[in-house]
């Protein structure tokens, strides 16, 4: 099943389940307007081709304790795929990165990382994420406030693009 083959009702359902993953499938039947069998059958053809790739909480890091949040621009000494495939394995291992992004021009890689506080985040710079190797430079900006954070697709431009197509 390819994005292109989505009717609307496959679009209605991730749409759904993007606001509010926890809705029952009772609910998610009734507001995409089919009855529940199918609604249910759909949903797994949606997790089986990969549309769907989980189901999780939005957890607020900071009623967590975890106020600190930077972005880390890592530049590497080789860029051979090797090198690429090693830093991204090392990013997967280092609890404080929460996302991992290679990036063509002159930075390699974008971290997105939270920390409790600010000497935490100083010691996981300086022990594991600078001299960790091949790494040859990290510029971080410290994250002042958030304007904006939604996770998924912007759904309302998915169906725009499937009424001119």
């Amino acid at each position: 099943m390819s994005a292109a083959r989505l009717d609307e009702i496959d679009r209605k359902i991730l749409a759904e389940l993007q606001a509010d993953g926890r809705m029952t499938n009772v609910e998610l039947a009734r507001r995409v307007g089919i009855s529940a069998p199918p609604c249910l059958r759909r949903v797994r053809a949606l997790e089986e081709a990969g549309f769907i790739r989980g189901y999780h909480a939005d957890i607020n890091p900071s009623e967590l304790g975890f106020d600190v949040h930077v972005f880390a621009l890592v530049r590497l000494v080789s860029q051979s795929e090797r090198d690429l495939a090693a830093f991204e394995a090392l990013a997967r291992e280092l609890p404080l990165v929460r996302e991992c992004h290679m990036l063509n021009g002159e930075i390699d890689f974008i971290l997105k990382c939270v920390s409790p506080d600010l000497p935490t985040f100083q010691r996981f710079l300086t022990e594991s994420l600078t001299s960790a190797p091949n790494v040859a430079s990290v510029k971080t900006s410290l994250v002042i406030r958030c304007a904006k954070d939604e996770p998924g697709v912007p759904f309302e431009i998915v169906e725009l693009r499937a009424a001119a197509g």
